[in-house]
């Protein structure tokens, strides 16, 4: 892809596409060649990091432009060092102008490089460089002896590369202002000659020398803690200019050497000392204005957090000790989260750092705590908890903590984030797991996700059997035991929803053998109207797929279902649901297989039971759309079909009328209602009610548009 024409871009604006389409993933070989525009797209600061661009995609997008920075770290595909250096040194403008450049977690394939007019090409090349990043590379000693001639270097970063000798840094011992050495694992030197090298660095006011605690053998962190040890004891006059020293992952220091050093350098203002049992030091507390990395405090776990991200040693040992401060909080901390959800992020594939950044989410938002938290940051760490479920499926602890961090109602209700997903994952954990406990939760989660889900997600979600087939083991498995818990509840209400207007759905609960459990199931909770209602409901649902009806035409079932809305004792709930089946299934007399005069008591009963209801206050049923509704409130249908019918409408729109209203409208329910009002055949009972309903919606209209009048401009 390259432009034909293009305008000319501010150049600051260039940098920031070029930076938001790596961010968002978007940046290839194909897409990255709209810069090959270098005119028109001039770029200064280039990232391209992790994102897949081939060699030859590099040098024909980027080589051209005049950089001043690039970062080519973790690109997957294929590009090397060599590559990079090869197709930057070809522009003869970029060999001054280029002052840094980050290779961090490329192979830098030296053998490659071609030869440059007799001269070989190499970092040296890039005169300009004073910023170089070579983070777990195959960098050897020699590439580092070509580094360190570079006459403006000041700041490398050699940690976890395969280099082991450092007196290539003699070279540069004038301008090197910041050496980040951390796990160089394959250091080959005596602790003197390093500490020799170490103190001839003039310049250096950074040093960070720490290592990984949980890797390597004890030979290699020896030596490196007694270089350190050395470093701490020595003068004052060794390296005047550092103010910064980081020395974390060195286990073998004493609180004495650290004092010693620390009341020396009135000028520190940085100390790494996580996981070196130093963080509590006492002369660290008379340093005002010394920032630490530790365990002591909150305070150090976030600069460890904030300095560490991509270590994931360091991250590791700092959200555990989060994990035990954050235990007992009271106070919404998210700032601490959102350290939490970036360390999340980082670490993309480690099942260590989730872990226990699961837990830390966890006791950071229950309880009250996540209403506090700004709603985005919740739906980053809600992103990246269902992330965890999904990467690592079979790391049972990890989700357990998802899970416990997602039984939240607030978090499930108010909290935008792909809820399509986390059903699917919790289902899934759900069919390995039967511990009572979990079980609760992961079935309330699910039950609320399904509501949420739109007609379209639903649908997509009741294609996959296993789903159903779940819940309703859920449902066998409390029927037979005869228990009445919230699990049972929260998975019929899980059915209900996920069968609303989803034939498929509702199918699959056939096929699954759901209503032969369900009959069991009215019969076995006759007395418990809050299990009746949520089995009625769903057979609402299978009522009014046209296709399913003839599943529901069977005699002692029906009988069963009428004596439940003929029973005064009954909640009006349970009356009005299993009103609900009959009215659908009495409306088609063609397709009645039954005895007529079933159907005809059927008909007189709705309009007897009917009338009889008082107006419910509380919110018993909630509605996508009302077209379900059409066929039952057409002019030629029996008084007790369009009278429950109607009742439903009035029943949800006294109590949701601008949610309701507009339906009515949008549906073109307004329309039958009006028709049933005219209608001479329409009984009065009917009428009464519909008229309410059409008063209503009118009434709703009239105060919209008189708010509406008040807010536009030069209205009162």
């Amino acid at each position: 892809m390259s432009l034909i024409w293009a305008p000319l871009f501010p150049q600051e604006l260039a940098d920031q596409l070029l930076q938001k389409m790596a961010a968002k993933g978007m940046l290839n070989d194909t897409t990255v060649g709209i810069f090959r525009n270098s005119k028109k797209l001039r770029l200064r600061r280039a990232s391209i990091r992790c994102c897949k661009v081939s060699a030859e995609a590099f040098h024909l997008a980027l080589c051209p432009h005049r950089l001043l920075e690039l970062d080519a770290s973790w690109v997957p595909g294929g590009l090397t060092g060599a590559d990079v250096i090869s197709g930057l040194a070809s522009n003869p403008e970029c060999r001054d102008s280029l002052q840094k450049l980050a290779l961090n977690g490329l192979s830098l394939n030296w053998g490659s490089l071609e030869q440059d007019g007799g001269v070989c090409v190499s970092f040296s090349s890039l005169q300009g460089l004073k910023t170089i990043h070579l983070v777990n590379t195959n960098l050897t000693d020699d590439i580092l002896e070509d580094i360190c001639s570079l006459p403006q270097l000041d700041t490398l970063d050699i940690s976890c590369s395969t280099v082991s000798q450092l007196k290539a840094l003699l070279k540069c011992k004038n301008t090197m202002r910041s050496l980040i050495a951390h796990r160089l694992y394959r250091l080959d030197m005596a602790p003197v000659r390093l500490l020799f090298i170490f103190t001839q660095l003039n310049a250096l006011r950074h040093l960070d020398f720490s290592d990984d605690h949980f890797a390597g053998n004890d030979t290699e962190r020896r030596d490196g803690d007694e270089t350190v040890r050395q470093l701490l004891e020595g003068s004052p006059h060794v390296l005047p200019s550092l103010v910064s020293l980081d020395i974390s992952g060195r286990k073998t220091i004493s609180n004495s050497a650290l004092r010693g050093f620390v009341e020396s350098r009135s000028g520190l203002v940085f100390l790494g000392l996580l996981a070196t049992g130093l963080s509590s030091c006492p002369v660290l507390s008379s340093q005002k204005h010394l920032k630490v990395t530790g365990e002591a405090n909150e305070k150090q776990l976030w600069e460890a957090l904030r300095r560490y991200r991509e270590r994931e040693c360091f991250v590791r040992e700092a959200l555990v000790h989060l994990y035990s401060l954050t235990m007992d909080t009271d106070e919404p901390q998210p700032d601490t989260l959102k350290l939490v959800v970036e360390a999340m992020q980082s670490h993309p594939k480690s099942p260590d750092v989730h872990l226990v950044a699961t837990a830390c989410v966890f006791n950071l938002t229950t309880q009250d705590l996540a209403e506090a938290m700004p709603v985005s940051l919740m739906s980053s760490a809600v992103t990246q908890l269902l992330h965890a479920m999904k990467t690592f499926p079979n790391h049972q602890q990890v989700q357990k903590n998802c899970l416990m961090a997602l039984c939240s109602d607030y978090l499930l209700q108010d909290v935008p984030f792909d809820k399509y997903l986390a059903a699917m994952l919790v289902i899934r954990w759900l069919s390995n797991h039967e511990e009572p406990t979990l079980q609760r939760m992961a079935v309330a989660v699910i039950s609320i996700l399904v509501a949420k889900l739109s007609t379209e997600e639903t649908a997509q979600l009741s294609e996959d059997v296993s789903f159903m087939k779940q819940l309703l083991a859920v449902v066998q498995q409390k029927a037979m035991l005869g228990v009445i818990d919230s699990t049972l509840k929260f998975a019929l209400s899980a059915l209900w929803n996920l069968t609303d207007e989803t034939p498929t759905a509702a199918r699959n609960f056939i096929e699954c053998q759901g209503l032969e459990l369900y009959e069991e199931v009215l019969e076995s909770y006759y007395s418990e109207p809050s299990i009746q209602q949520k089995v009625l409901g769903l057979l609402n649902n299978i009522a009014e797929v046209e296709e399913l009806q003839s599943d529901l035409m069977d005699e002692d079932l029906l009988e069963y279902i009428l004596s439940l809305l003929q029973d005064p004792q009954l909640e009006v709930g349970v009356r009005y649901f299993a009103g609900g089946i009959l009215a659908q299934l009495s409306s088609r007399p063609d397709a009645w297989t039954l005895d007529d005069e079933l159907r005809s008591t059927i008909l007189e009963q709705l309009h007897e039971s009917i009338i009889t209801w008082p107006h419910l206050e509380r919110e018993m049923v909630s509605y996508r759309s009302f077209r379900p509704f059409c066929p039952l409130l057409q002019t030629c249908q029996p008084s007790g079909v369009q009278l429950w019918a109607v009742w439903a409408i009035h029943l949800v729109c006294s109590q949701n009328t601008s949610h309701y209203s507009s339906m009515l409208d949008k549906e073109g329910l307004m329309e039958l209602l009006k028709a049933l009002d005219v209608h001479a055949d329409t009984h009065g009972d009917v009428k009464k009610v519909s008229q309410r309903i059409v008063l209503m919606v009118q009434e709703q209209q009239s105060h919209s548009e008189v708010m509406k009048g008040r807010m536009e401009p030069g209205k009162s």
